[in-house]
This record gives C-alpha cells, sequence and structure tokens, in this order.
C-alpha cells in the first residue's frame, strides 16, 4: 500500500506517513521471509503485492483522508487476524523458538496497531459516507484475501 501512495508523490505529511510505515511493513516482510523455512508462501503473492499497491495507490490519487482512511480499515483487520494466528498458535508454543517466533507474530501486530492509530489521528473525526463504504470494502476484501490464500 505504501508503495502505491508514493507512486502519486504525495503532498510532504503523505510522504512522510508513507515512509515510516513502509519501513516498518519492509521489517516485517523480512521477519516472515526468515520463516519460510516453516510455512509456504502464497502461491498468489504476485496478485497480493498489486492488490496492495493498488489498495494505497487509488485512495491517494483521491488525497489524504482516504488514504488515512483505508489504512485504518486495512490495519484493524490485519491487527485482528494477527490475534486470531497467536491464538491458534499460543497453545503450542513449548520451546524457545516457538516462543520467538510467537514474539515476533506479536510485535508485527502490535506495529500494525501504531499504524492503524497514527492513520485514525491523522484522519477527520466525520468520515462521508462514499469514505465508510470504502473502508467497509476494504475489510471485507481483506477477509475475503485472506479465506482465498488459505484455499489456494
Amino acid at each position: 500500500m505504501y508503495r502505491g501512495i508514493l507512486a502519486t508523490r504525495p503532498d510532504a505529511e503523505l510522504h512522510q506517513f508513507a515512509v515510516a510505515h513502509l519501513r516498518s511493513e519492509t521489517e516485517h516482510l523480512t521477519f516472515f521471509d526468515d520463516l519460510q523455512c516453516c510455512y509456504r508462501p502464497s502461491l498468489l503473492l504476485p496478485l497480493w503485492r498489486l492488490a496492495g499497491f493498488l489498495t494505497g495507490w487509488l485512495p491517494a490519487l483521491v488525497g489524504n483522508q482516504a488514504v488515512f482512511a483505508t489504512i485504518e480499515a486495512v490495519e484493524t483487520f490485519v491487527d485482528e487476524h494477527y490475534r486470531d494466528q497467536i491464538n491458534v498458535l499460543m497453545p503450542h508454543v513449548m520451546r524457545e523458538p516457538e516462543r520467538k517466533v510467537l514474539a515476533g507474530f506479536e510485535y508485527c501486530r502490535l506495529e500494525e496497531v501504531h499504524h492503524r492509530d497514527d492513520a485514525k489521528q491523522r484522519s477527520s473525526l466525520s468520515k462521508p459516507l462514499y469514505l465508510r463504504l470504502w473502508m467497509h470494502l476494504v475489510r471485507i476484501g481483506s477477509q475475503i484475501a485472506v479465506k482465498f490464500a488459505k484455499a489456494v
């Protein structure tokens, strides 16, 4: 998403926001790349990258408020998704390496919560109807994407 935002050559506030969040998202990708010995990466990764780019690029064409609403919606879903995964893994964590992986999940989750809260603070308190509908669509799209990824 953040690369899509940056591709629109945003104003200084949005540029700073996207660069800072992209930095931590890149760290998250490194964490998960290091775990590839333990799981099969999604076969749909190219599609997810394109979808992520467009999910940042399209709102950035509309304006900062659309971007902040999008990030708030996505990161709300991501927080819930991480929590669900952590809750599934927690009863099976017995050894130190597993505890480190779980701690990494929690670290990533908390950074996503920070992204959500940062976007929420920057957005207007009352969102127009089109943004509320967009946020709902983004959350549904995120849910469908995860279900589809699990099936493939």
